[in-house]
């Protein structure tokens, strides 16, 4: 299986569960790894044969500015939902990252996979 990737897509969100978090829009970074066929879209060079990164880039931004969650992981997980129901993507990983959110480290966040790895 061929995995498409969207890296360091960075997207504005209210995250965290301190009261100064919730008063403010902290950059949040994604970087996602979807199993998806290519051979289809290799032989026809037609987009719409493709796991368009375009508007799963699109879908997430949307969903994510216009979410409020206390916990990174929370998000995460609805975000691989996304990818995997709206998407048809059999196994996602995503990892999301919160820069500056600990004195010290570059950034904090959470890796996760959901559904079935590649072979």
């Amino acid at each position: 299986m061929d995995i498409v990737f969207i890296e360091d897509l960075r997207i504005d969100a209210v995250i965290g569960i301190y009261d100064w978090e919730r008063r403010i829009r902290q950059t949040l970074a994604f970087d996602l790894e979807m199993a998806f066929d290519n051979r289809r879209p290799a032989a026809t060079d037609d987009i719409n044969d493709t796991l368009n990164y375009k508007s799963i880039s699109r879908r997430l931004q949307a969903y994510v500015e216009s979410s409020s969650f206390g916990l990174v992981e929370t998000l995460a997980e609805r975000c691989a939902e996304i990818v995997r129901e709206e998407f048809g993507v059999s196994w996602v990983r995503l990892k999301l990252s919160k820069p500056g959110a600990v004195r010290g480290a570059r950034a904090v966040g959470v890796r996760i996979e959901r559904g079935t790895r590649p072979a």
